[in-house]
């Protein structure tokens, strides 16, 4: 059989509106049913790309919920419009980050074990919040800054309500401890939050048992500590001056030590010195004076003035792990100008560590300094933070600084979970002056850090909000 044509079988132009014309022109074909295949297999690749730039448009326009849960085939992700939502540990720095899509908990009833006298209902709002903080995809990244210190927080308002309702007991048995304490995790992870919190936060049941603290009642304790103090002390914890120049602190700590009787003990027995160093009485106590606050104050109250001592305790260290950076030391020694071996050595460690967590704008001057030591004390003198463009940001994960006041991570039925990175703080990472730790204090004057957003500079774009 032979084909012959007179003209081209098909040519593509552009019209005037910028749309692409098929013409069809024609064709003299020795026998109509090859002429009719021919025909149907052109029509058919025009019909499948039509359908192929319908359905892109289709899902450009109209999102939906499963369609953002799903990573797409392809495709480049900036830092900012991918999220860390779901970041596991990477023992390679030098591996890039997966994408990160939106996630949604699954929420079911829990299993009790019944054996609890409490009305969990009672503090239902603190356990969405720890649910929230603590979310599955994010405890472990914002474990240090958010997610153990707002747990820490539920724990304690939770033996203030076990006191009311149990004949003002401010401690729990040791059976009744671990029946609560695992009921707490099992409800906490029928809202979508991790259930290996206990070991992300190191808490334990026993945190609940008042641990070697004589005083373990409401009226033993009103006689031995000045509660008025205490509670005027930690009614209104001012988040601003607290940490630099506190109040509720002190009053915690003395009652402790009030209802503790250590030094009593001391005096009376100097034999007990060795034994006692082995038993944190103080801290102990401690867990009895948060429950009486939490007994006294209204839990909204009560968790923010614990999530304030928190956050106070969290910005004094670093927690980030830092290896001893041989590398960075050999490539960096004797540089005195800009050397791209150095940066390329310094920034392939930075973005290592950077993978680790979140952190603060505290805590990541305080990592810097911690960081600028350990090179000073391998020989590197000069300011390699400055030859290299290195930022305070760049200790966090994606650049992303908390700012060091408490802050929550937030839920929306539509974006998934989300919280805010203060990226105003775009500053050179500080090099120490010596190899020493002893002269950092962040109460300076000199060590002061940017005012914190009011209601105006909430509309500054530094201020962004990560969805995930």
């Amino acid at each position: 059989m032979m084909i012959r044509t007179s003209a081209p079988l098909v040519q593509q132009e552009e019209a005037e509106d910028g749309a692409v014309v098929w013409h069809l022109h024609f064709c003299v074909i020795a026998g109509s049913l090859c002429c009719q295949l021919l025909l149907f297999f052109i029509w058919l690749s025009s019909f499948q790309d039509a359908v192929a730039s319908e359905t892109v448009f289709e899902q450009s326009h109209v999102p939906i919920m499963p369609e953002l849960a799903k990573p797409p085939s392809s495709g480049i992700f900036g830092p900012i419009e991918i999220s860390p939502a779901v970041i596991p540990h990477y023992p390679d720095p030098d591996e890039p980050f997966p994408p990160m899509y939106p996630t949604f908990p699954t929420r079911y009833e829990p299993v009790l074990t019944g054996q609890c006298p409490v009305n969990f209902s009672a503090m239902s709002s603190i356990i969405e919040k720890t649910a929230s903080d603590c979310s599955q995809p994010l405890a472990a990244l914002v474990g240090n800054v958010i997610c153990c210190p707002q747990f820490n927080s539920l724990m304690r308002i939770f033996q203030g309500l076990y006191s009311l309702n149990n004949s003002a007991k401010l401690v729990l048995q040791n059976s009744v401890a671990s029946d609560c304490f695992t009921d707490i995790i099992s409800i906490l992870a029928s809202r979508g939050a991790n259930s290996t919190i206990p070991t992300i936060c190191s808490v334990k049941s026993s945190n609940l048992t008042g641990g070697s603290c004589r005083v373990r009642d409401v009226d033993t304790f009103e006689k031995t500590v000045n509660t008025s103090r205490l509670l005027e002390a930690c009614t209104d914890v001012d988040p601003l001056k607290e940490c630099c120049r506190p109040i509720c602190q002190p009053a915690i700590m003395d009652a402790a030590l009030q209802i503790s009787g250590k030094q009593l003990m001391l005096d009376d027995n100097e034999n007990l010195v060795g034994e006692l160093n082995h038993i944190d009485t103080p801290s102990d106590c401690k867990g009895v004076v948060f429950a009486y606050l939490s007994r006294k104050l209204p839990s909204d109250v009560v968790n923010t003035a614990f999530r304030i001592l928190s956050a106070c305790k969290v910005n004094k260290v670093c927690p980030l792990d830092f290896k001893q950076p041989l590398e960075v030391i050999k490539a960096c020694r004797n540089v005195a100008a800009p050397s791209p071996s150095c940066c390329s050595s310094l920034n392939t460690y930075i973005a290592g560590i950077q993978k680790q967590m979140l952190i603060t704008n505290r805590q990541a001057i305080i990592c810097a300094t911690v960081f600028g030591s350990l090179l000073r004390k391998g020989g590197v003198m000069t300011n390699i933070y400055e030859l290299c463009d290195v930022d305070l940001k760049d200790f966090s994960i994606q650049g992303c600084l908390l700012r060091s006041l408490p802050a929550d991570v937030m839920f929306d039925n539509s974006t998934g979970f989300s919280f805010t990175c203060d990226l105003s703080d775009n500053i050179a990472a500080p090099w120490p002056s010596s190899s020493s730790m002893s002269s950092l204090s962040l109460c300076g004057p000199e060590m002061s850090l940017p005012a914190l957003p009011t209601s105006e500079t909430f509309k500054n774009p530094d201020l962004i909000n990560i969805r995930f």
